[in-house]
């Protein structure tokens, strides 16, 4: 096997052992399957570097209509819609929209905007369809193993919302660990924008095909709690602006109200940026607290929070806490451990 191959085998060998059990069987049985398939990993090197990630792959599959089974019956699908697999992946990019880390950052969004005392402005880099600039307008439940914390939108929400019936928003759960700061009410957000290389938007019926898509087998609970996050935003779609974050994220900002307090925040983007790229982001995001004054959330897999000296930013702890989760930095301070899809918080 290549050495090229040879990484490919280990991603998804990885995303089999660490990031699928415990979320889903089937990926987590499919991936180590892969992962040992020699013949399809040197199909999937054929696709550039970007293309290979497992939950592209396999969400490009589902989407043509592979069902949850033993690993023979999903090759076999594989080799019979090769062609199609592939036309799918080339053409789409991992956007999971996941509504769930909302849960995770509201603890911090609200703490800003108790601090600044004035509505928030957000802009979301990496924003897929949007849906993560709605925490205003979700519900939550926090649980802490003694008690249960319930925090619902208020009025404000109706009276943001677009003409017609205001629907039943998505209710976020959250196990919590630590002194989390957990706000008494939702925070007032008067402007809400996101980037991204390719917006989805929620009124494009193939668009939000491919969101579900994205949604890992045996989590029902979170494809319907997207069918629910997807209905809030169509009643006032946020502005989604296309194009690469470190060349639009300026001009952006400086269409944020100068009323509002300016957060700028991303989840599992910063691993699809190289190097490079987020040294620019770093250097533009002090720019921008330099020249306009912004908060920024982090809310990333630790690996890939990398500082200008080359160290990672990751606090002295038991290695296994980190496995599979991601760090949530606020102005570049460790804050939290967060669950992947914002199924828990853990407060440093």
């Amino acid at each position: 096997m290549t050495a090229a191959a040879l990484g490919t085998a280990e991603w998804y060998r990885h995303f089999g052992t660490v990031d699928a059990p415990g979320s889903s069987p089937c990926y987590a049985n499919w991936s180590l399957h892969i992962a040992n398939d020699p013949e399809l990993i040197a199909r999937i090197d054929r696709w550039p570097y970007n293309k290979r990630q497992p939950l592209l792959m396999l969400a490009a599959a589902r989407l043509l209509g592979a069902k949850v089974s033993a690993y023979p019956e999903f090759r076999a699908f594989l080799d019979e819609h090769w062609a199609e697999v592939s036309r799918t992946v080339m053409s789409r990019a991992t956007q999971t929209n996941e509504v769930g880390r909302c849960a995770t950052l509201l603890p911090s969004l609200e703490a800003i905007a108790a601090a600044e005392a004035r509505p928030l402005a957000l802009i979301e880099v990496g924003a897929s369809a949007g849906l993560a600039l709605f925490p205003d307008r979700y519900s939550y439940e926090f649980d802490d193993g003694a008690t249960v914390t319930r925090l619902d939108p208020g009025a404000s929400a109706e009276l943001h919302a677009g003409s017609g019936e205001v629907p039943e928003p998505p209710v976020l759960r959250c196990r919590t660990a630590g002194p989390v700061p957990l706000p008494d009410s939702l925070p007032s957000v008067e402007w809400r924008a996101g980037i991204d290389l390719n917006p989805l938007d929620v009124r494009n019926p193939d668009d939000v095909t491919w969101l579900e898509a994205l949604i890992w087998p045996e989590q029902e609970f979170r494809r319907e709690r997207l069918r629910r996050a997807i209905a809030v935003a169509r009643q006032d779609p946020p502005l989604l602006v296309a194009g690469d974050l470190n060349e639009q994220l300026l001009s952006l900002a400086e269409q944020a109200p100068p009323d509002a307090a300016l957060v700028v925040f991303h989840s599992a983007v910063m691993g699809y940026v190289s190097a490079d790229g987020r040294a620019r982001f770093r250097a533009t995001i002090q720019s921008l607290a330099r020249d306009r004054s912004c908060h920024w959330l982090s809310n990333e897999g630790e690996t890939v929070i990398i500082q200008e000296d080359g160290s990672v930013v990751v606090p002295e702890m038991d290695p296994g806490r980190l496995r599979g989760n991601f760090l949530l930095l606020h102005n570049g301070q460790p804050v939290a451990i967060t669950g992947p899809h914002g199924q828990s918080l853990d407060w440093l």
